[in-house]
């Protein structure tokens, strides 16, 4: 079908027949995209809770945290609290800033508390991979596309590297199922196709889930729907004023269905604690480089040594190196958009991809091997510090440019069958199906690479269980949980221990209210002190008022490490603390009398053996709460 009503542009009658219910056929396709996205997987599914991607091990640590957090709550029969001291106590985070996972942490607590966050996480990523290919081939077959073409379609979106790379750590980039469903209904008010109200209804449920699935593919999934309309509206001006109305009845039922589902979170985002400003030189420059589109990395099946060590060498890392389509793919896409600008479909699409892989290139200066291309020439420049992109890291909008990719790639090879003669030789008519596979097999992926998961510590929850420590009750932890040693969120997250923890690694605000990675102590220096003692890294001195202006600030109910009596962080400690209260396997534990209480406005997290003797979380006490300014 058309992008446009039929009464603007007329469709062939073929294209016009709605799609019939899934066949035979269909069904092998979608069993096809599992089985890619098992094999991608597979040495994760070799023991799906023990094994973890290598390349963004922090990240995965993280997500394993928010797993756990989920389905905790769960367990205690409510949702999760969105503000907790669980993480970084006294003062907490705020959920709705991070990315939390929200949604799919709530529907994957069964998997979460039967077999461990990790098991989740792995179901997770298959899902995210086939779901994500089976949602763009839907979309495609909605809109006209033949079944192999859509199939090749939503294949280059679900396993795109843009996609897969996220999947090293960003489980909230990789799970990409919703956007192109966002999309698919925000075109369909916009074309006229069905009912306006149950249109409306549909999207506004959509946004709903991806808002709490992850916020950043709904901002870029908004910017793609604005690309389209401005497209739509160039190439159908007189259409504009006749479809007005409907539109802006559709777009508001959704909007307002949105809002009776997640106004309250979007509240305390904007409104309640640790909320974040927009930081006034926009985003993290995280973007891509002209040689990203053409340089495979070493996760691809065809690459050279050279391409593979330079994408190794990217400072942020494979699960930001996105741009990568290969030239092939490149040329196919060039000459689809030319060949067949007149096909509204292939032009919106084309469009569309071209903006924002041109968007993905941020606002800074792009360095080319013969080229520096500056950056005021560049549309991101000028957009970086508007309200929501101020929050979009550039190189992501490569997911969402790789499933417009697919797109013109899927209506380009009907076009050009189409218009091959009827009585040509079947060789012949099979060259465009050749061609455009031809085309994609640069991006054909290796499997994960993996490595065993942090071991929890041997007399771990054993230390826990003779602390007997409320659940709100803040600890320290050594190795204090830090953006470079985040294995003790993972050992929270296997265990529930302990409820409420000093430290972390999550995104909060600054001294100014902007968005930072943030570090627990208001001096920012003892966490990081103790980290080096742990690593048995010669930390040099740290001044006295520092040590005891963090530990008045935290007021911690107890300290655990994991260290023996004789090393040099259990001297320190044994210096600072006095004689540990008890050791349990590779744990020293110290009971601190007068210390900890309830922290900041939220809700802590006891472990799971404590479930089992509480009603519910129990929230703490506002009184407590101290915003470090």
């Amino acid at each position: 079908m058309s992008l446009v009503p039929s009464a603007v542009e007329p469709a062939p009658v073929a294209v016009l027949r709605p799609p019939r219910a899934p066949t035979r056929a269909q069904w092998l396709i979608l069993c096809c995209y599992l089985a890619g996205a098992l094999a991608v997987t597979w040495r994760l599914w070799a023991d799906p809770a023990g094994q973890a991607q290598i390349g963004d091990t922090p990240d995965v640590n993280l997500f394993a945290w928010f797993m756990r957090y989920d389905a905790a709550a769960v367990v205690h029969g409510h949702l999760p609290a969105l503000v907790t001291t669980a993480m970084n106590a006294p003062r907490g985070i705020n959920l709705m800033w991070n990315t939390s996972l929200l949604l799919p942490g709530i529907l994957l607590t069964p998997v979460t508390v039967l077999a461990g966050p990790q098991v989740s996480l792995t179901i997770l990523l298959t899902l995210g991979i086939a779901g994500s290919a089976a949602a763009l081939f839907w979309v495609l077959r909605q809109w006209g596309a033949s079944l192999s073409a859509a199939a090749l379609g939503g294949a280059v979106y679900g396993f795109s590297p843009a996609l897969l790379n996220s999947g090293i750590g960003h489980y909230h980039l990789l799970f990409a199922v919703l956007p192109p469903l966002i999309i698919d209904a925000a075109l369909r008010i916009i074309a006229g196709r069905g009912s306006v109200a149950g249109t409306g209804i549909w999207l506004g449920l959509l946004v709903a889930a991806q808002l709490f699935t992850g916020e950043e593919l709904l901002a870029d999934s908004a910017l793609t729907i604005l690309l389209l309309v401005v497209v739509l509206a160039a190439s159908y001006p007189r259409s504009v004023a006749a479809r007005a109305r409907d539109v802006a009845s559709g777009l508001g039922i959704s909007a307002v269905i949105a809002l009776l589902i997640c106004g309250h979170a979007l509240w305390v985002q904007f409104f309640g604690p640790l909320t974040e400003h927009n930081h006034p030189r926009g985003p993290d420059p995280i973007t891509n480089q002209f040689s990203f589109f053409v340089n495979p990395s070493g996760g691809l099946l065809l690459h050279t040594p050279g391409s593979a060590a330079a994408a190794a060498a990217y400072s942020r890392g494979l699960p930001e190196y996105l741009g990568y389509l290969g030239w092939p793919l490149l040329a196919a896409l060039v000459v689809a958009m030319i060949r067949y600008w007149r096909d509204p479909r292939i032009r919106t699409a084309a469009v569309c991809w071209l903006v924002l892989e041109v968007l993905s290139l941020g606002g800074g200066t792009v360095h080319g091997r013969w080229l520096e291309f500056p950056g005021f020439l560049l549309p991101f420049h000028w957009l970086q510090g508007s309200p929501v992109l101020s929050q979009v890291l550039p190189d992501r909008l490569s997911i969402l440019a790789d499933g417009a990719a697919g797109a013109v790639i899927a209506f380009g090879m009907d076009r050009w069958r189409s218009a091959a003669q009827p009585r040509a030789r079947t060789w012949l008519r099979a060259v465009p199906a050749s061609v455009a596979v031809l085309a994609v097999v640069p991006l054909i992926p290796l499997p994960y690479q993996t490595a065993p998961v942090a071991a929890t510590p041997a007399g771990w929850q054993a230390a826990f269980a003779r602390l007997r420590l409320a659940p709100d009750a803040r600890v320290l932890v050594v190795p204090v949980a830090l953006q470079r040693c985040t294995e003790v969120l993972r050992w929270q997250a296997d265990t529930g221990y302990p409820g409420s923890m000093i430290g972390g690694y999550f995104v909060g605000p600054n001294k100014a209210g902007q968005q930072e990675i943030y570090v627990p102590g208001p001096e920012t220096a003892f966490d990081q002190y103790l980290d080096s003692l742990w690593t048995d890294t010669p930390p040099g001195s740290l001044p006295s008022r520092l040590v005891r202006g963090d530990l008045a600030y935290w007021r911690p109910a107890a300290v655990v490490a994991v260290t023996s009596r004789g090393s040099r962080l259990g001297h320190y400690l044994t210096g600072l603390f006095g004689p540990p209260s008890f050791g349990a396997g590779s744990v020293l534990a110290w009971r601190l009398p007068g210390a900890g209480g309830p922290g900041a406005r939220g809700q802590a997290w006891p472990g799971p053996a404590r479930a089992r003797d509480l009603a519910a979380l129990r929230p703490g006490s506002a009184a407590g709460y101290r915003r470090r300014a």
